[in-house]
């Protein structure tokens, strides 16, 4: 194995497109890798790529793209094949919020300052094309990373991912030239968890540190397969830059050992799951005990659980601007926990009949990522309302029964 670094040759003239551009030349397992930091919102990063493509011969090029990242910019309407009731059905729901609130905020940037995100992505993804080139989509799946964000954080930092998602969303205040500077040296999902991304060690690895093991592994992993290729520009995010040029220099296990456990993703903890069921357990107890002691005040307690239950989830999902029906079915599963299957939470339901109800239109679909922009465009937007539908009224449900739960208690004192 030859490893070695050397500085980029960047040019001294001002109209040079390479001109201070953060490039480093790594040369490992006779391949010579040409990585390009870029600036995922600067237009000089387009024509950075397309110079270096014109310049040198590469055998191959690879991008910090996943598979459904890069299907999703081939395809503007990948959206448009999404099945909701599959989406809602499976529990994917949530991870499908999350990759629209990071649409969002990309949609965003790209309104507010004419640039659109992930652009010499497709610069790169253009160059392959023409030049008859293998294209490597080397960055892990975008559902995995999240994941590991937010399985591998504390519980009450949890609260933070989804603030910065909801954050990301919701705000209707410009984004500072402060961030967009930050943008220019990070990356596009550290961006959207804003400042907490920068402060939380677990969060910035599975965001940052983690996806630096995963591409430089999988570039080798490429080559390794490909004894022909001998160059390969790598087009990454300038805030990869230096963690991959040091991973191609110090990983000596083989690719797929490195691989596998950053692509598998991280099972739920089984407390939560436990601390719910005792609680449930706890609390119709109660209400047996409550029984056992007075028939009346078993009953009241009885009632107490529908009401709280029953009123916040239907809360939940007329905050949403759910249909009636929708409303109607969130109000009557929020109450019958105990008697649906694992797995099935009343946001499914109420999801599932807001869908069958507002099936989405096609221009629902055409007009998902603009509508997204704003925060009336979520309530506007059938697609985006069946999700939060769905959200909502299983937030409302939770809070319905924590606080059926404190009034069951106490009823025992």
């Amino acid at each position: 194995m030859n490893d070695s670094t050397t500085p980029a040759s960047t040019g001294d003239a001002t109209g040079d497109p390479l001109h201070d551009q953060p490039i480093a030349r790594v040369t490992r397992d006779g391949v010579e890798f040409v990585l390009l930091g870029t600036a995922h919102v600067s237009r000089a990063s387009v024509d950075a790529v397309n110079a270096l493509v014109e310049r040198e011969p590469f055998d191959a090029i690879a991008i910090e793209l996943c598979e459904s990242r890069a299907r999703g910019m081939r395809d503007p309407e990948a959206f448009a094949k999404m099945d909701l009731f599959q989406v809602i059905r499976t529990g994917k729901a949530g991870m499908v919020f999350a990759s629209l609130a990071l649409s969002s905020f990309q949609q965003r940037i790209a309104e507010q300052y004419g640039i659109q995100p992930g652009a010499e992505m497709k610069a790169a993804m253009a160059a392959a094309d023409a030049h008859n080139v293998p294209l490597w989509l080397v960055d892990r799946e975008i559902g995995t990373t999240l994941n590991h964000a937010y399985r591998g954080v504390r519980f009450r930092d949890r609260i933070g991912i989804i603030g910065g998602l909801v954050a990301s969303v919701f705000s209707r205040e410009d984004i500072d030239e402060a961030e967009i500077e930050q943008l220019k040296h990070g990356d596009i999902l550290e961006g959207a968890f804003g400042e907490f991304a920068r402060e939380s060690k677990p969060l910035y690895d599975a965001l940052i540190s983690e996806r630096d093991r995963f591409m430089a592994a999988r570039l080798r992993e490429e080559s390794a397969d490909r004894p022909a290729v001998k160059r390969v520009l790598v087009v990454i995010g300038a805030g990869h830059l230096a963690g991959i040029e040091r991973e191609l220099g110090v990983q000596h296990e083989p690719p797929r050992a490195v691989i596998e456990p950053l692509a598998a993703k991280l099972p739920a903890p089984s407390w939560p799951k436990y601390l719910a069921i005792a609680v449930m357990l706890a609390i119709f107890a109660a209400i047996g005990f409550l029984f056992y002691r007075n028939a009346t005040m078993g009953w009241h307690a009885l009632r107490d659980w529908v009401i709280y239950t029953a009123a916040l989830s239907a809360i939940g999902a007329a905050v949403a601007g759910g249909h009636p029906l929708s409303i109607l079915t969130a109000a009557v599963m929020g109450p019958l926990k105990p008697l649906r299957p694992p797995g099935l939470s009343s946001g499914v339901f109420s999801g599932m009949v807001e869908a069958w109800l507002r099936k989405p239109r096609v221009a629902d679909f055409q007009s998902l990522r603009t509508d997204l922009l704003h925060a009336s465009g979520w309530w506007r937007n059938r697609v985006a309302r069946t999700l939060l539908v769905f959200m909502l009224t299983n937030l409302g449900t939770i809070a319905g029964e924590y606080l059926a739960g404190i009034r069951i208690f106490s009823r025992l004192l």
